[in-house]
């Protein structure tokens, strides 16, 4: 996902941010200065373990929102568990690269309609840069629109939809695109229109600027969609443990201080939190060397000390539905 800040850093002309500017939180409805977020997780239908982190994130802790991987094989399993929970908040993480060694996908939209986006395994492109570099608009639209379609044909309206890998942020006619279908279905897109504090935080102040950010969050709103004022996307950087043998317990207080120790900087607006909450099991050390940093998040948003955080700060929690659902009643 740092080529979400890396675009719009590209994009980007000179702007100060004036303080005074209302937020989109509070053009939504929440009182000024309110910090409001959704604790998203990211790659929901990857796997099994997937599913059930997810699902256990959501059930037992603070996550309240997900996305899911269209293309991949455990997508079935997760949309029999949302027929049965109908008000779970899920979008479309829309997946346009398959990038693990040995566990992989291929576009829904077919070789044959796509074939630049198709490697010599006939999968994805296993990163952005590839695909960036092979792939044309047209295919990302047709992959996109597929991705769409599948979860429609399976009785599964998304709430958003969000970027796997940042994919579609790493070309401007890519980015447009993924606007486009967005608007034209009136389907919210997660674009960081706002602030962007957290993300200036991330790569630093040079180079970055918003004007051209902002303006696209001005137009996703005037076409009647809500818009993020920022986006927290760090956690899957916190890797102390990576391929470590730790007890759960070690995980949990590693990640749950990390989650705190972010969230103090926080600002007025709507923040969209990025995770990956998985319950990793022996099978998974197959699929990534990710288990331990996915399991961690699982855990943090399972500790009540995250929760007593969130409350006894006053933090918001919203979901894209709601945030839909206020945007319809802005005038």
């Amino acid at each position: 996902m740092k080529t979400v800040f890396s675009i719009i850093a590209g994009l980007s002309i000179a702007l100060q941010v004036n303080a005074q500017n209302a937020t989109y939180a509070e053009r939504l409805g929440y009182p000024k200065g309110a910090k409001v977020i959704i604790m998203h997780v990211d790659d929901v239908g990857m796997s099994y373990d997937s599913n059930i982190g997810a699902i256990k994130a959501m059930e037992e802790g603070v996550a309240n929102s997900l996305s899911v991987m269209m293309p991949c094989p455990w997508v079935p399993g997760f949309v029999h568990y949302m027929k049965q929970h109908p008000k779970t908040d899920a979008g479309l993480h829309l997946t346009l690269t398959s990038e693990w060694k040995d566990y992989r996908w291929a576009p829904l939209a077919g070789k044959a309609a796509v074939p630049n986006l198709v490697d010599e395994e006939g999968a994805m492109w296993r990163n952005v840069q590839s695909t960036a570099m092979h792939a044309s608009a047209d295919d990302i639209e047709k992959e996109i629109r597929s991705q769409l379609d599948r979860a429609r044909t399976m009785g599964f309206e998304p709430t958003h939809m969000d970027s796997h890998m940042g994919t579609l942020f790493a070309r401007p006619d890519f980015l447009e695109r993924y606007l486009k279908i967005g608007m034209e279905q009136k389907i919210p897109v997660m674009f960081p229109g706002g602030h962007d504090y957290m993300i200036r935080k991330e790569i630093g102040n040079l180079g970055l600027q918003l004007v051209q950010a902002q303006a696209i969050g001005k137009k996703l709103w005037d076409a009647g969609l809500p818009v993020l004022d920022d986006l927290h996307n760090v956690s899957y950087e916190w890797n102390q443990y990576k391929n470590q043998k730790v007890s759960d317990e070690v995980l949990q207080k590693y990640k749950t201080q990390k989650y705190i120790e972010s969230f103090k900087d926080l600002q007025p607006g709507v923040t969209m939190v990025i995770m990956h909450c998985t319950a990793t099991t022996e099978v998974f050390e197959h699929i990534s060397d990710s288990g331990n940093n996915r399991r961690g998040d699982l855990l943090a948003m399972l500790d009540p000390a995250l929760k007593k955080y969130i409350q006894d700060n006053g933090i918001i929690m919203t979901t894209w539905r709601e945030l839909k659902e206020r945007r319809e009643k802005v005038k």
